[in-house]
């Protein structure tokens, strides 16, 4: 078994070096490939998990699972890493019937960046975006005092928005509406330089590279003047168009997770319109994942519409989960790693909204938690420092790339291994075919295929309405390849229905209603000549099955 730490972030070589390590040692079971080049030309490495013994991955249901598609959001790597660690462990047996199709890091140039000493943060790509130019004004977020943070800075300001905490003192608070101020008020900048500074004016300093990945996916793409940092067209970003056209390229996708930090929930589309417009049996299952979501790994599962969005009059276009949903038809979830705020015993609050305002007590339990459970790194008490154009100030503060873009590295793995086995359990619902029944007389041949999968073979009431795949398949051929001159009854190949799951049938069944529909089977006839026969019987998304008959 690779030596896979769950104590550190692995930059871009120790990740290909990990994956290479897991396909040298099982070769029977991963294969890893690049689906495409980053920006600045680094290979995306796709890892495809199955069971080879049994079938190619392309004729078993699937399921994706990426990460990394925002820079500095790390533990999304180690998330897809420790998935990959328990399939290839714990779960031989799945992996005979089903196949993971996993990403770990999606954006590995915004990565690489993220762990450089110091690091460079951006929000995705590294390209320059939507101006090729550096922005001459404002503060650029640096280490100041050389202690390989980038925390904050108060400066005194009478008239200042944040006042000294009567709770603890180490702590600054919001100004209440109508309270006065004096001197322990301040202003608070992010640590950093300012660029061509007035001596007066403080303001941020734009970000050249402005790219969003996770607003490139092509459902309800809008431009760059409605959607900040969509890119100039969809799939504009190699690394966006490498997802889409890898995932396009394998239609037994049944489902699919993204991992991001943070927030310490599971996120479901849509994200631009009320649940009230999704087929209702789609927001059922949707809500039977996400519950047993929230009882596996303690993240609930709520609606980017509903209870995630960063402004009440605006929504967000273009993601991923919103594409995988919407074009592809499967249930697709964003899984957001990592709450302080719980960590921190803060259980009641609004996850956005919580950013804007919030309880100061709260505050005091964050305080209180990063000197416990932290050692205090969470948060560094205001020491002086002289800054060379402001002069006085107070670095200090919560270091927010510590405590709360990702797991402290002694809490990485404990907080990633359930997400995992969500994952797992998930692409366990996926459809499947069987072939339940097989009656050969003289030269009939009827054969019953049935779904063994929870989800039905469309996956989504989406995908029916879209017609996004067709029904199953049967196919026969004479194995010595002679003409079909023997094929006296029925067609070489035929298409028959879609196939319920068994999430759709019998549903009130303990209330004594019961059901005896049988939709997720369905029944081949063929009448043949003498001779030995193959069929074959495939979906798209419920995988293949084959068989072998005599005809004497």
């Amino acid at each position: 078994m690779p030596n896979v730490a769950y104590d550190r972030y692995y930059r871009y070589a120790d990740l290909t070096s990990i994956l290479e390590s897991y396909s040298a040692e099982f070769p029977d079971l991963v294969q890893t490939e690049s689906i495409g080049k980053s920006h600045e030309g680094r290979d995306i490495w796709l890892a495809t998990i199955t069971d080879l013994g049994t079938g190619p991955a392309i004729e078993k249901p699937a399921f994706w699972v990426d990460g990394n598609i925002h820079a500095s959001e790390l533990s999304a790597s180690t998330a897809a890493l420790k998935l990959i660690e328990k399939l290839v462990q714990d779960q031989r047996e799945l992996l005979k019937t089903h196949a993971f199709y996993v990403v770990p890091r999606l954006n590995p140039d915004g990565a690489e960046w993220a762990t450089e000493d110091p690091p460079r943060i951006v929000r995705s790509g590294t390209r320059a975006y939507p101006y090729d130019e550096e922005d001459p004004y404002g503060i650029e977020r640096k280490d100041m005092d050389g202690d390989g943070r980038m925390l904050w800075m108060r400066l005194q300001d009478n008239n200042g928005p944040w006042i000294v905490s009567d709770l603890n003192p180490r702590l600054l608070r919001k100004r209440n509406p109508g309270e006065a101020g004096g001197a322990s008020c301040y202003r608070l900048l992010p640590e950093g330089i300012f660029h061509n500074w007035d001596g007066l004016t403080l303001q941020d300093r734009k970000v050249k590279e402005g790219l969003d990945f996770n607003r490139n996916f092509p459902s309800a793409w809008r431009l760059e003047g409605e959607q900040h940092g969509a890119g100039p067209f969809p799939t504009s970003e190699p690394e966006i168009h490498a997802a889409v056209n890898a995932i396009c390229r394998r239609p037994n996708i049944c489902g699919a997770v993204c991992f991001h930090t943070f927030s310490g929930v599971h996120l479901r589309p849509p994200s631009r319109y009320a649940d009230d417009e999704l087929p209702a049996e789609d927001l059922w299952n949707f809500k039977a994942i996400g519950d047993k979501g929230f009882e596996m790994t303690g993240y609930p599962a709520i609606s980017n519409y509903h209870e995630f969005r960063y402004h009440p009059k605006e929504v967000i276009t273009g993601v991923f989960d919103d594409w995988m949903y919407e074009h592809r038809g499967v249930y697709a979830w964003t899984t957001e790693i990592w709450s302080p705020q719980r960590q921190a015993g803060i259980t009641d609050y609004k996850y956005i909204d919580w950013f804007r305002e919030h309880p100061h007590e709260h505050d005091v339990k964050m305080l209180e938690w990063s000197d416990s459970a932290l050692d205090g790194k969470g948060y560094e008490d205001w020491r002086e420092f002289d800054h060379p154009q402001l002069g006085k100030v107070e670095i200090g503060g919560w270091d927010r790339e510590y405590a709360f873009r990702n797991p402290p590295h002694q809490f990485l793995e404990k907080e990633v291994s359930p997400l995992a086995d969500w994952v797992i359990w998930q692409a366990g619902l996926a459809p499947r075919l069987s072939i339940s029944k097989l009656v050969s007389d003289g030269g009939r041949v009827r054969v019953v295929v049935q779904n063994v999968g929870w989800l039905p073979t469309y996956v989504t009431k989406t995908a029916v309405t879209k017609k996004m795949c067709r029904g199953v398949v049967a196919e026969i051929s004479r194995i010595d390849g002679s003409p079909p001159d023997w094929l006296l009854g029925g067609k070489l190949r035929s298409e028959g229905p879609q196939l319920e799951g068994w999430s759709s049938i019998g549903a009130a069944a303990s209330m004594s209603w019961g059901s005896l529909g049988n939709n997720d089977q369905t029944i081949f006839e063929w009448v043949l000549a003498p001779g030995e026969y193959e069929l074959t019987f495939k979906h798209d998304r419920a995988g293949v099955v084959r068989t072998t008959v005599s005809i004497q």
